[in-house]
């Protein structure tokens, strides 16, 4: 997996690509907390994202916390294998996510 992060002001823009599996939560997680202090609006792009394990659903659970005191967070481009993810957790229903 790989992760790249696009901090604009106060705008987080997470991309992940590639797997994000149990062994790959730990630089997901790593990369959202070094960034989201002082952060308004957090995006995560999972355009690239092809699989998805319970550890990167604690992270982003674990981000929409933080940014319901401090502002947004939406996840877009995601792709219908993890979307698939984000329907069988109830996930879908409760966040802002936008499937390709």
């Amino acid at each position: 997996m790989t992760v790249t992060t696009n901090l604009d002001g106060t705008k987080l823009t997470v991309i992940a690509e590639g797997k994000l599996g149990t062994t790959d939560a730990p630089e997901f997680e790593k990369a959202v907390k070094d960034n989201i202090e002082g952060v308004t609006e957090l995006v995560f792009d999972f355009e690239k994202l092809v699989y998805m394990a319970s550890a990167g659903l604690r992270v982003i659970l674990s981000s929409a916390k933080i940014m319901k005191k401090q502002g947004s967070m939406k996840i877009i481009k995601v792709t219908p294998e993890v979307m698939e993810v984000f329907r069988f957790t109830g996930m879908a229903d409760v966040m802002d996510i936008e499937a390709i």
